[in-house]
């Protein structure tokens, strides 16, 4: 096989980063924009020792559950990988994901699988943008990475962020290009701004902007008051000060440029306040249904103690806080602890306990104290789970363990952990946190199981 020759194949399966799969003489193709049933007609674009990837001509046979693209862009972009799949399909693709890397490393039999849970309106549920910013012929443009390299896409209307934040992108570009603000070239390690951060509540209708730059000479107040008036729900805006050349967006110096460190946003009936800085999911909506299943599945008792591994802002906490005797709660982020505190006296919740630390140092602490708990609530960032946090909380002999899941692959590898340490898998529920998007997070419950239980010494 080589480059730029051309085949007719039938698409049979569909990878987890959303590729159609065919194969040529048993050699896979990787191809965009297919699905499986499918007949295309392709030309190889690059080939690998063992893989190809392809381009669709033309469609000889095309899937019932093919619909018409929003926007190419988002499919050239990576931002849109699924848009040409129905919605409905797009819930069991990630279904079908989750059984199948979880199957790779634990069994599922009498294991309770639910349906993905999905949106009403799978479009503008994006509650964030972080938006970078290039110079192109000469003008200074926002919009998205061309897929696989750092080829700046110019976009105006993203279809899965807030409408609102969409516009709100625009007219800080335009007041920036006013001011003539140099865009980052990340090439030389000059200009200025690298990246538009948007944050928005439709709850609140407040807006946090933050302006990502290479320089740490505050920017012009003439900027933030255009600003601020040409956006009106604007309540604050911070100069983020990221000098060095990495692919990590944000610095550790910031500036307050307007209003303060924090915007607010409504989450199950609680108001919670969130610094630039800090952690909150992007999808309020789905959200509320993620942990409205969390808690249905810890079934959790007025008596009950709760531990709530990296617990971010509390958003979790302090919803498990109202059916718990006492939650106890962790989160490495020190600014996001001292969000979680006034988030609990913004809502009047006194049985919560928060600690900044690392979940695998301060686990064990609580452990080897005497902490008993009665249900463990997990939600790592997608490396998940630390060895020595696992044997720390089976040692805490929880009854159940409810794990919330960005990444089905880390969340088999410790499940497979959990298992082998005495604890078994009950039920495992998918949650569309990402319409159009290959991503999906889990739900998934287990219960201690004295019978099988592995002796471990801690």
């Amino acid at each position: 096989m080589n480059k730029n020759e051309h085949y007719q194949v039938e698409i049979i399966d569909l990878t987890y980063e959303g590729f159609g799969v065919a194969k040529v003489d048993g050699f896979p193709v990787f191809i965009e924009n297919t699905i499986p049933g499918e007949v295309v007609d392709i030309t190889i674009l690059k080939v690998t020792k063992r893989f190809a990837f392809g381009k669709v001509l033309s469609w000889t046979k095309e899937s019932k559950a093919r619909v018409e693209i929003t926007d190419a862009v988002g499919t050239r972009t990576g931002t849109m990988p699924l848009q040409h799949l129905s919605y409905s399909e797009q819930l069991k693709f990630k279904k079908d994901l989750v059984i199948k890397t979880l199957s790779k490393e634990v069994s599922l039999e009498n294991v309770i699988i639910h349906d993905t849970l999905g949106m009403e309106n799978p479009w503008n549920y994006r509650n964030k943008a972080q938006i970078p910013v290039r110079e192109i012929n000469g003008q200074l443009e926002t919009g998205f990475y061309k897929k696989a390299s750092h080829d700046l896409i110019p976009i105006e209307n993203y279809h899965i962020q807030d409408s609102k934040i969409d516009e709100a992108i625009i007219i800080v570009r335009d007041i920036l290009r006013k001011h003539n603000i140099k865009a980052y070239d990340e090439e030389h390690h000059r200009g200025n701004i690298r990246h538009i951060i948007v944050r928005r509540s439709e709850a609140t209708n407040e807006i946090m902007i933050i302006l990502v730059t290479k320089e740490s000479k505050k920017l012009s107040i003439n900027i933030v008051e255009e600003i601020t008036k040409e956006i009106p729900e604007c309540i604050s805006i911070v100069q983020n000060i990221n000098e060095k050349r990495t692919n990590v967006i944000m610095g550790q110096q910031q500036i307050l440029l307007y209003g303060e460190d924090r915007y607010h946003d409504i989450l199950l009936g609680k108001t919670f306040s969130i610094s630039s800085r800090s952690f909150f999911q992007v999808n309020t909506k789905q959200t509320e249904v993620l942990y409205s299943k969390a808690i249905e599945l810890a079934d959790i008792k007025p008596n009950e103690t709760v531990v709530d591994a990296y617990c971010g802002i509390g958003s979790i906490s302090l919803n498990l806080a109202d059916h718990a005797k006492h939650v106890y709660a962790m989160e490495i982020v020190e600014d996001a602890i001292v969000m979680a505190k006034d988030n609990a006296e913004t809502n009047n919740i006194t049985n919560v306990t928060f600690e900044a630390g690392k979940a695998e140092e301060i686990m064990p602490r609580w452990v080897k104290e005497g902490l008993s708990i009665d249900t463990l609530v997990v939600d790592p960032p997608r490396k998940g789970l630390d060895i020595n946090f696992i044997d720390a909380s089976v040692k805490s002999n929880p009854e159940r363990i409810v794990y919330v899941s960005c990444n089905p692959a880390t969340l088999a590898r410790d499940l497979k952990l959990y298992q082998e340490r005495g604890y078994e898998l009950k039920e495992v529920c998918p949650v569309d946190m990402f319409p159009q998007t290959v991503h999906v997070e889990s739900v998934v419950l287990l219960s201690k199981n004295n019978f099988n239980a592995v002796s471990f010494n801690y």
